[in-house]
């Protein structure tokens, strides 16, 4: 396995660097990812500042650098029980449809390689509970990992009044 990266222009290449590839993290004693495409970067907890008016899972706004972004977390999101953040506690900075935002997760596992022949669609359930943030299960050889669907996680309404509120940038 080269360890070693190459300085190539050439775009096709890194989507082909990308594909298949996620980000494990941990929530509740669970392991769920996104793919790694739309992760930016990932920084240690931080201040955040609380937004007047917020929905219950933003928890706020935090200072990145210069860049002001929404922060969620995503214990909440899910309906879990609020839990303090420890020095294992991360945020993830994603971009989804030109809009950064923090995920506030448990903890970081890993970077994953799931294929395709080892998704299966998530099953179906009679109320509204995280199911409804997979887009699949991947089967790996050190158990599942829920895939999240960042479209369903990351509402686009108030992710969109926290922008115009703000005036954030992507």
């Amino acid at each position: 396995m080269n360890s070693n990266f190459e300085d190539d222009d050439d775009d096709d290449d890194n989507i082909d660097t990308l594909k298949d590839k996620y980000l494990v993290f941990i929530l509740a004693k669970e392991f769920y990812c996104l793919e790694i495409n739309y992760v930016i970067e990932i920084t240690g907890f931080q201040k955040i500042t609380e937004v007047p008016d917020s929905i219950y899972f933003i928890k706020g706004i935090i200072n990145l650098r210069g860049r002001i972004l929404p922060v969620i977390d995503v214990r909440l999101r899910f309906g879990f029980h609020f839990k303090e953040y420890t020095d294992r506690t991360c945020i993830i900075i994603c971009n989804y449809n030109g809009i950064n935002v923090g995920l506030i997760v448990d903890s970081i596992s890993e970077v994953a390689v799931i294929l395709p022949e080892q998704i299966e669609t998530p099953p179906s359930t009679n109320k509204m509970n995280k199911s409804n943030f997979l887009s699949g299960i991947g089967k790996t050889k050190d158990g599942v990992k829920m895939i999240l669907k960042l479209n369903s996680l990351l509402d686009q309404d108030d992710l969109k009044n926290i922008d115009t509120n703000l005036n954030l940038e992507a």
